[in-house]
């Protein structure tokens, strides 16, 4: 059945391309000058976007559903604009066999909501010293390798997955902190953990590991490249200024490497704290004033390339622990776009292509898919948000069933109200006409 989409403001990661009538039909963008079609949708001149991209959500299946499970995690990311996301393999069991991966992605299939892509375990048991197959890994459909939630601290190790991963065809993801200098710090280290009386997790705890990864990418990308690969390093959630200052120096030298930033690394301090309040509880923590500054021109000036969630719910109760116990982690699937729509583009002025680049084509860029764009014969999965209309943050309503939010109470605007995948309506708000 064709659709079509009326007066809407197109914009992707190449700029705002006006206004037009999106012609949809067996899940591309058959026209962008009108056609007939069965059903016909009037944008009012909202805007019409790519759908997002998440490389970095937990779903928590298998094994952890009182969390998460694939139907609420992916009804939450279409209801948030994303188009797909990436699983990653910290489950129960871990994610490492290539069965497992098609298993998960014939499930997902099933259901409603954003396309799903399955991220397998770099090591067996991510305990980091024996590499899973990767070849047979990336035939079963497995997006990415990673270690995701644990610290890979064997630099020979990495260095081999970094080879065998880019025969493959595969990135490989890391989440860079020195696990030695990181010890138990539950926030960022510095004056006001030691106010706080809190362990303190510092910032050069992620500066000496991605300083470490970055030469073992460069001695990998060596190796690889006698065997005619070449390998893709990402690095997840950066939050410090030193680690985007490093990641910035190494893509301008022309090392393949990709740098990550999450909305709460973007919007949060480690100020929010002073309450203490488990709900701001992440791993790397919420950082300084000064490194969400870095963070901000880091992302607008492309040293990082990428918005990656992080979404990881947990429940009510475990978040509900003293500080020191409760798990790390926050949902953001459904506020990361109007959020950073909000604090980045009305309030600071970053450019709103800029935000759609760096959250549709460059995450896909991670993961070696084509850039998102809004052109004739493209994929029609599409976003579209309202620029003007405010809503409150209220987790009681989330789709997730991690219902809490450390966004609370705070007024937004830019809600996506449609989201299509592959042209299949799996989010519509109930308040689009």
């Amino acid at each position: 059945m064709r659709l079509l989409i009326k007066n809407a403001r197109l914009v992707d990661g190449s700029g705002e391309l006006g206004t037009a009538d999106v012609l949809i039909e067996e899940g591309r963008i058959a026209s962008l000058a009108g056609g007939d079609a069965e059903r016909v949708l009037d944008a009012g001149g909202r805007w019409l976007a790519p759908a997002l991209t998440d490389p970095h959500v937990h779903l928590r299946t298998p094994g952890q559903e009182t969390k998460e499970e694939l139907a609420t995690g992916l009804a939450a990311a279409a209801r948030g604009g994303y188009g797909t996301v990436v699983a990653m393999p910290n489950t129960e069991p871990v994610i490492q066999e290539p069965e497992q991966v098609r298993a998960l992605s014939d499930e997902a299939r099933t259901l409603p909501g954003a396309r799903l892509l399955v991220a397998a375990a770099l090591t067996e048991n991510q305990e980091g010293r024996k590499l899973t197959p990767a070849a047979l890994l990336a035939r079963a459909g497995a997006a990415l390798l990673t270690d995701d939630g644990r610290t890979n601290e064997d630099a020979g190790v990495l260095a081999r997955g970094l080879v065998y991963a880019a025969a493959a065809g595969l990135a490989v993801a890391v989440h860079a902190e020195d696990a030695g200098l990181r010890g138990g710090g539950v926030m960022n280290d510095g004056p006001l953990a030691a106010e706080l009386g809190l362990a303190g997790n510092p910032p050069e705890a992620e500066a000496a590991r991605i300083a470490r990864d970055l030469e073992v990418l460069r001695y990998a990308a060596r190796k690889a490249a006698a065997l005619g690969h070449a390998p893709r390093l990402y690095l997840q959630h950066v939050s410090t200024a030193r680690g985007a200052a490093l990641v910035a120096a190494a893509r301008a030298e022309g090392l393949p490497v990709m740098g990550e930033v999450t909305p709460h690394h973007l919007t949060l301090t480690e100020e929010a704290w002073r309450g203490f309040d488990a709900r701001f509880k992440v791993a790397p923590p919420l950082r300084t004033e000064g490194d969400v500054e870095a963070l901000i021109g880091a992302l607008e000036r492309g040293g990082l390339s990428a918005v990656g969630t992080d979404h990881a719910p947990h429940t009510a109760a475990e978040k509900e622990r003293d500080l020191e116990n409760a798990p790390f982690g926050m949902p953001s699937l459904e506020v990361a776009f109007p959020l950073l729509y909000t604090e980045l583009v009305e309030r600071r002025g970053l450019p709103l292509a800029l935000l759609i680049e760096r959250m549709t084509t460059g995450p896909r860029a991670a993961l070696g898919l084509a850039p998102a764009r809004l052109a004739e014969g493209a994929p029609a999965d599409l976003m579209l948000f309202d620029p003007a209309e405010k809503r409150t943050v209220d987790p009681a309503r989330f789709v997730s069933k991690a219902r809490y939010s450390p966004w609370a109470g705070r007024e937004l605007v830019g809600w996506p109200l449609l989201t299509l995948v592959a042209g299949r309506e799996v989010w519509r708000d109930a308040g689009l006409a």
